[in-house]
């Protein structure tokens, strides 16, 4: 017949009379809360790892972002040689007033997707720099003083290594497919405020309203050719 032994596991009083916890018992327990560290740790790697996928992916399948930054610029240049006119359904003497508090520098606030950003202004030579800050406003095209032609602001939706997730909803179009017709678009351009009103949307890979005063646009997906786009008429109140 075999030996049974039986270990017992008894507390202990100091020289105070306070009881003390067995080491056996302080062992289990610190091994206990390494384990759930460590769990918790993983699933924080985790969170970030699927909060910057979508990054990571645009980085490596376009080459740090220069593919689809093409893509946004031969938009652009592209609408140059199509008709820009339908000027006569825009009001362009329209100004709205002069308010010196706002900023010189050119904003634009979307408060329904939570872009508040500034407006990043460059040529066709330069226009990489541009969508690294955020949106550009497409040179070659009008502004929101200047309405003979409309103002075009591009920008990404995933971005760069270098961007938060913050930064991303903030400065780019990461959200531009939830902006609803009937939404409200935002831009300070020298101290006056102008209103613009989103009223058609479109897919594809070249504008096709330039009646518009505004039109927004960004890349569908990661590797897709199809451009989403938002355009909006000026409010004037």
């Amino acid at each position: 017949m075999s030996e049974v032994i039986i270990y017992h596991a008894y507390s202990l009083e100091n020289e105070a009379g306070l009881r003390e916890v067995h080491p056996a018992y302080a062992i289990h327990i610190s091994s206990i809360l390494i384990k759930i560290a460590k769990a918790l740790a993983s699933v924080g790697i985790l969170f970030l790892l699927i909060s910057y996928a979508p990054s990571v992916w645009f980085w490596v399948s376009s080459v740090g972002g220069k593919s689809t930054s093409k893509v946004l610029a031969e938009t652009a240049q592209h609408s140059i040689g199509s008709t820009l006119a339908q000027v006569e359904s825009r009001n362009i003497d329209y100004q709205p007033r002069l308010d010196e508090t706002l900023p010189m520098e050119s904003k634009l606030k979307i408060i329904s997707t939570g872009v508040d950003t500034t407006l990043a202004e460059a040529t066709y030579d330069n226009y990489e720099e541009a969508l690294k800050k955020g949106v550009w406003r497409v040179s070659d095209f009008g502004t929101p003083a200047d309405r003979q032609k409309s103002t075009i602001l591009a920008a990404h939706r995933f971005g760069y290594l270098m961007w938060s997730n913050q930064f991303r909803r903030e400065n780019s179009f990461y959200n531009l497919p939830k902006l609803l017709i009937g939404s409200i678009v935002e831009i300070d351009w020298k101290q006056r405020k102008y209103l613009y009103e989103v009223y058609s949307e479109s897919k594809g890979d070249a504008i096709t309203d330039y009646s518009a005063d505004l039109i927004l646009y960004t890349c569908e997906d990661l590797t897709s050719p199809i451009r989403i786009f938002k355009y909006a008429k000026l409010l004037t109140i």
